[in-house]
């Protein structure tokens, strides 16, 4: 249903969203109705994402009742709440029956248990199946993923039969680029591509074309090697089996790339010290509650770093040059460790990284940091040298930042290994813990070698 819809271009979508708010304001209410009614359900959510809350509130009464669902698995899942709590028991039904199975387990965290039972009431015993085999996998497999649409085969019919059976059909899956091959038992024998279908003779069987060495996953993998797979295969595409190699379901590459930005976004997000997605437009208390756990972490490192600068008070009032340079030092160790960090994180995502290797990549990270503190320190001591007139100074400026960064690099490789060592995300206030030990790292290298060569 959705493809009949209109896809947007990103420019054109920015112009749409302007359109929608100037007849929002305006009140022409009847002719933003018919121009969504042609507009594809994602780009209706990136409008509601995009809108504050009374504005989002008056699009959304305006969509179609039977466009709710699917509207509602393309939104985040900070502003899908809001829109659910503006919605009624009967509403939210209606709009849960639209969905298929896996679609409905996307979003049955954030209906109420009233509705899923009335929903789930309402299903065909294979589609209760399918939504209890979907909920039943944790979130980060290729279970949570994959989806129950797919055209299967029997090995033993002709290539003219299959072509037939496609035909009496109303429609392909979409991203369907093969056909899964099975027997009477649903047993997966292999894929047919249907480009192979195409151009080979339609009275050879199934079995004599089709792929038997075919990527495949189980419901239990990682939903990130299947994404690495996807990736270095070119894949659109693939079967999903069980344990004994019974075909249940299929991956496909939207949910993967889905996927892949939900990753992208939560590690941005972590990174930054927010423990979940946030609504752009939500209330001062939601954003409190979401942000004030890292800020008060960072508030504690702050006011230690500032009791390391206390402790050099004497040193700083006898030498006040001290005060100008020593920012100098723990910014560009804190962005030399974030450069590590990030670094660290994202081959961890691409799985490069294996156990054994980490004391490498501590050593490799170690010496980068001596290179660049050698050549930067070398660089900020002689403009300290022409700015104070100290060749002492100079030194102290090039050896506290060669040991900061030496120190950065220390802690952007430490702190992802500590957090997978643990099993957390490397990325959740990475940014955050690595800042507070290169400031008060380098404030306390930088003031105490001045202490004890210049004072």
């Amino acid at each position: 249903m959705a493809d009949v819809h209109e896809r947007l271009e990103a420019d054109e979508l920015q112009q749409s969203l302007r359109e929608v708010q100037a007849l929002v304001h305006e009140q022409r209410l009847p002719e933003l109705r018919a121009s969504l009614d042609h507009t594809h359900p994602a780009d209706i959510a990136f409008m509601l994402e995009a809108l504050p809350p009374d504005d989002r509130l008056a699009v959304w009464n305006l969509v179609k009742a039977d466009r709710d669902g699917e509207i509602l698995i393309e939104v985040s899942e900070a502003v899908r709440e809001s829109l659910i709590a503006t919605m009624d028991r009967n509403e939210l039904v209606a709009a849960a029956e639209t969905l298929e199975a896996d679609e409905l387990a996307d979003i049955a965290g954030d209906l109420p248990p009233a509705v899923i039972e009335e929903v789930v009431r309402s299903l065909s015993a294979e589609e209760r199946e399918q939504l209890r085999a979907a909920l039943s996998f944790p979130e980060g497999s290729v279970g949570a993923l994959m989806d129950f649409e797919h055209v299967t085969v029997r090995a033993d019919v002709t290539l003219e039969a299959a072509t037939r059976y496609l035909r009496r059909l109303d429609e392909l899956p979409a991203h369907t680029d093969q056909l899964f091959v099975v027997d009477r038992d649903e047993m997966l024998k292999g894929t047919l591509p249907l480009g192979r279908l195409i151009v080979t003779d339609l009275d050879r069987e199934v079995s004599q074309v089709l792929v038997a060495d075919s990527i495949q996953f189980h419901p239990e993998d990682g939903a990130e090697d299947a994404a690495g797979a996807f990736e270095r295969y070119d894949l659109v595409s693939a079967p999903v089996v069980d344990a004994a190699g019974k075909l249940i379901g299929r991956l496909t590459v939207d949910a993967v790339v889905d996927y892949i930005r939900q990753r992208n976004a939560q590690s941005q997000l972590a990174e930054g010290g927010l423990s979940q997605e946030e609504d752009v437009f939500a209330s001062v208390a939601d954003s409190f509650r979401n942000r004030w756990a890292w800020l008060a972490i960072n508030m504690v490192t702050a006011f230690i770093a500032s009791r390391v600068i206390g402790a050099f008070e004497g040193s700083i009032a006898r030498l006040v040059a001290l005060a100008a340079l020593m920012p100098i030092v723990a910014g560009i160790g804190g962005n030399s460790g974030n450069q590590t960090t990030t670094m660290i994180v994202r081959a961890l995502a691409l799985g490069q990284i294996q156990e054994g290797y980490w004391s490498k990549l501590l050593g490799k990270e170690i010496g980068v940091a001596m290179l660049n503190g050698a050549v930067w320190g070398s660089l900020l001591g002689a403009m300290a040298y022409i700015l104070y007139g100290s060749v002492a100074l100079g030194g102290v400026m090039a050896l506290a930042m060669i040991l900061n960064l030496m120190l950065a690099a220390l802690t952007g490789v430490g702190i992802p290994w500590l957090r997978v060592r643990l099993g957390r995300d490397p990325a959740a206030g990475s940014s955050v813990m690595l800042t507070a030990v290169t400031d008060s790292g380098g404030f306390f290298i930088f003031l105490g070698l001045a202490t004890l060569f210049l004072v």
